[in-house]
């Protein structure tokens, strides 16, 4: 029997609830085998982030080398990589080890504010990352700050896929929780051709840190199982609104998303598949 594998190059997150942690969960209960690169070490918890310490670029380089000469991931996904020369090295080694099946989350501010990705290696994101991307997972301040343009409603997103798209990703879903609709949220997703919308109920709860990390970790997960985007992006949408709705209300600011939601509901049946 095949074992799926996926790698997520990112930063560590002390509380568990985004990152490195929330990647290797979600791959988890998505049933494949998750490595690491860690880029940063993070001193964090659900009121904010306390401290920022970047890894040299050589140890984030040494970490791909040990998984691609060795473990060979199905899928890649990428959260903070906070400077230029961590974008440079993991393009670098990208192309070196032509793993296709990239997932870019372009984590740029924690839930509490704090940066996490310096404006000077934005450039370096746009022109060495997007181009190798598969898909990339943008939020709507996210994909604001890579395009340069103000986004207000579905238009503007979809807009905003096209340049995206124009700077070489084959895929973009731009997340709508940060939208200003009331009853629910919706993403846009461009697959170089067509627009796709996917709608969910929006829940009303504090307890969202890590949510982009979850979702992009639950699309690498089932790309590197030979998923389509398509079917790749339905089972992360299902897959993070449980992990929202069922939330574990821990800490005492933006506490963590339930990880182990999402087979919960699809043991009792409620959720197919």
């Amino acid at each position: 029997m095949k074992i799926s594998k996926a790698l997520t190059i990112a930063g560590s997150d002390s509380g568990g609830g985004a990152g490195i942690q929330a990647d290797l969960k979600t791959f988890q209960e998505l049933r494949v085998y998750g490595m690491s690169a860690i880029t940063a070490v993070t001193a964090q918890n659900t009121l904010g982030v306390h401290g920022v310490y970047p890894l040299p670029a050589e140890a984030l380089e040494q970490q791909l080398k040990a998984v691609g000469v060795d473990l060979k991931p199905d899928a890649v996904k990428t959260g903070m990589l906070f400077n230029t020369e961590m974008i440079l090295s993991a393009a670098k080694m990208l192309k070196e080890y032509q793993w296709s099946n990239l997932v870019i989350d372009p984590v740029m501010i924690a839930k509490g504010g704090s940066p996490l990705l310096k404006e000077e290696a934005m450039e370096a994101l746009k022109t060495e990352l997007i181009p190798l991307a598969k898909i990339i997972t943008p939020n709507i301040p996210e994909a604001e700050a890579l395009t340069g343009e103000k986004i207000t409603n579905i238009s503007d997103r979809e807009k905003a896929c096209l340049a995206l798209h124009e700077m070489g990703a084959d895929h973009i879903i731009i997340k709508g929780g940060h939208s200003e609709e009331q009853e629910e949220a919706i993403d846009v997703l461009y697959d170089g051709k067509e627009f796709s919308h996917f709608s969910s109920k929006r829940i009303a709860t504090k307890h969202t840190h890590g949510t982009g990390c979850t979702f992009s970790a639950a699309i690498c997960a089932e790309l590197a199982k030979g998923k389509s985007v398509m079917e790749a992006v339905q089972t992360a949408k299902q897959y993070i609104q449980a992990a929202i709705e069922f939330t574990l209300e821990i800490g005492e600011g933006h506490g963590p998303t339930n990880h182990w939601a999402y087979q919960h509901l699809r043991s009792e049946g409620v959720i197919g598949g």
